[in-house]
């Protein structure tokens, strides 16, 4: 059975565009085209297509993506390869993955420090506030934030000095 780009499109959660743009981009040389030229997708291209709609979702280029794909065309010659290219891939998704996880932390830390405000109608109410009020995991993010602060603040004094 043969599937549309459309159709495609629809199973696999991209849209059309983005398909023919990965064919453009000589993403797509597997898939084959009927008489009129389009393309036409049979059951073993949905798990290629989506190792590269996955792979495009990871922040991986085009170009890297052309490179990965040429290699997995060449055959088993260049699973070393492959392999390397997804261990770095990786390795750069879960530098990704600390960098939102510490932007969300200070996300919670804003959102609790607003809500304390809303309530108390003034964001001075956090000027007093005793430790125990607050919660343990803002506690961390304040003695972050104050630590790096102390950093800024005696690099600035070194600075000054010189």
């Amino acid at each position: 059975m043969y599937y549309t780009v459309s159709e495609v499109a629809k199973r696999l959660n991209l849209s059309p565009h983005t398909i023919r743009f990965y064919g453009k981009e000589g993403l797509l040389d597997f898939v084959e085209r009927d008489q009129n030229g389009n393309r036409i997708f049979k059951e073993s291209d949905f798990e290629r297509l989506f190792i590269i709609a996955s792979l495009k979702r990871t922040g991986m280029t085009i170009k890297q993506m052309k490179e990965f794909t040429r290699l997995c065309d060449e055959g088993d010659s260049t699973i070393a390869q492959r392999l390397n290219i997804i261990k770095d891939q990786r390795e750069a998704v879960e530098e990704q993955i600390t960098e939102l996880q510490d932007a969300l932390d200070v996300l919670k830390y804003k959102t609790w420090l607003y809500e304390v405000a809303l309530e108390a109608g003034t964001t001075a109410v956090h000027d007093h506030m005793p430790p125990e009020k607050i919660p343990p995991n803002i506690q961390k993010m304040k003695e972050r934030i104050r630590r790096l602060t102390d950093d800024m603040e005696m690099r600035y004094r070194e600075a000054a000095k010189r």
